[in-house]
């Protein structure tokens, strides 16, 4: 069955153009021409998503394996965290920015504040937009956190699963006015490009109708067989929940698995700013 993410990923330009899905060389020196920008407005305009947008937020990288040389030549290692904002024009291609971190693997920088310089103006150039660069050095690694996402996780339901093509229709409301937050690990989806699979876990907070969390369980499994990038994946969410259950405030947070040592949390709210949860074990 064909979805329009495959028409999008078949027709666009900007998409063929990616090394995503190609055998590309390894390049170990600093090449910011790596990095890859895909359109944001390719996904939002096939979920409606055009003019004024219903939601603030970010997505939030963070980069596993991050390596430089110093002056004198000896091997740096940090943890960096990247935050690209919601209304950016594109948003960054998981490999190219895998390839263009390891760049700087035999490249000599004179100090953190380079770096961090550096990164930033390289990553907000293809984002369009201004980002927050963050470093984390070793001696900071035991600070970081693993820790579950809020909320009542609806996992434990037990229902049975036949059909795993998306399908919004299944979300369902009671006559409850509630304020909850409600999370799930068995979020699955896939790359729009290559198929490989995408793991994740998601909140959902809200204030109106009280969703019924067999219907959003459905839902959200149903994403197992969806081709879309992570982003695309949580703005889609945001944007269903809004049609079919209506509430008066909605924040969409999702945490993905890393891959290639980087994840993806985008963060979408029309209540609240993003804030930072400490990783999950799986990430």
């Amino acid at each position: 069955m064909t979805n329009k993410t495959d028409e999008i990923s078949n027709a666009s330009p900007a998409l063929e153009k990616l090394t995503l899905g190609k055998t590309v060389e390894y390049v170990q020196t600093y090449s910011p021409e790596l990095l890859q920008a895909v359109p944001r407005s390719l996904s939002r305009d096939t979920i409606g998503l055009t003019g004024s947008l219903p939601f603030t937020g970010e997505d939030i990288w963070n980069a596993y394996e991050l390596s430089w040389l110093n002056m004198r030549g000896k091997p740096q290692v940090a943890i960096m965290q990247c935050i690209v904002p919601f209304d950016s024009p594109h948003l960054i291609e998981s490999k190219s920015f895998k390839l263009y971190l390891n760049s700087f693997n035999q490249s000599k920088i004179e100090s953190i504040q380079t770096l961090t310089n550096t990164l930033t103006s390289d990553l907000s150039n293809c984002a369009g937009k201004s980002v927050q660069v963050k470093i984390i050095l070793p001696k900071d690694f035991a600070s970081q956190k693993i820790e579950d996402l809020p909320g009542e996780n609806i996992d434990d339901q037990d229902i049975e699963f036949t059909d795993y093509q998306l399908d919004a229709s299944a979300l369902k409301t009671t006559s409850k006015q509630v304020s909850e937050t409600l999370c799930s690990n068995l979020l699955k989806s896939n790359c729009l490009i290559t198929n490989q699979p995408d793991w994740g876990s998601i909140m959902i907070r809200y204030s109106g109708a009280q969703i019924d969390q067999e219907s959003l369980l459905r839902y959200l499994i149903s994403f197992r067989l969806h081709n879309e990038f992570h982003e695309q994946c949580v703005e889609r969410i945001f944007q269903d929940i809004k049609h079919y259950c209506k509430p008066s405030k909605l924040t969409v947070y999702a945490r993905y698995t890393r891959r290639g040592g980087l994840d993806i949390n985008p963060f979408r709210s029309d209540f609240e700013s993003a804030y930072n949860i400490a990783r999950q074990a799986r990430q």
